[in-house]
């Protein structure tokens, strides 16, 4: 007996026959077409997401809704204004660079070309008091 008769013809009938029956089913047997359509899931799940839960409701509360005054921006300190005045960057200026045409390795023309770059590989900061504030 050959290696066909002994054991390919076996795997090639099992997967015939299994590639033949998932043929035979319809698109409406795999997906059923009677349900809501993505509109109606996209409207629902955004209705359900869009009311705040009462904890929520008075964190999203706006400044003057109630009477009371949003702070005064000039003197309120917040993480961002004492981040940039105690510790301002320092100097680090763009570098642009004109590479002229040339030929590369191979022999093939590379056109000429700009390229931008810092000067220094890190922008660092200024310790408080060490420059003069902007």
């Amino acid at each position: 007996m050959t290696i066909w008769t002994d054991i390919l013809r076996p795997v090639v009938a099992a997967v015939s026959i299994s590639v033949l029956a998932g043929c035979a089913t319809t698109q409406e047997d795999l997906i059923p077409q009677d349900g809501p359509d993505m509109l109606d899931i996209y409207r629902s799940h955004m209705s359900q997401t869009a009311q705040p839960a009462p904890a929520e409701a008075g964190i999203r509360r706006q400044p003057g809704a109630s009477g009371e005054t949003a702070p005064d921006t000039r003197w309120s300190r917040d993480a961002v204004t004492e981040i940039d005045n105690r510790f301002p960057l320092l100097p680090n200026p763009w570098l642009v660079l004109y590479i002229y045409p040339h030929l590369a390795e191979d022999g093939a023309p590379v056109p000429g070309y700009t390229t931008a770059f810092r000067m220094y590989a890190r922008d660092e900061f200024a310790l408080p008091g060490e420059i003069a504030a902007p």
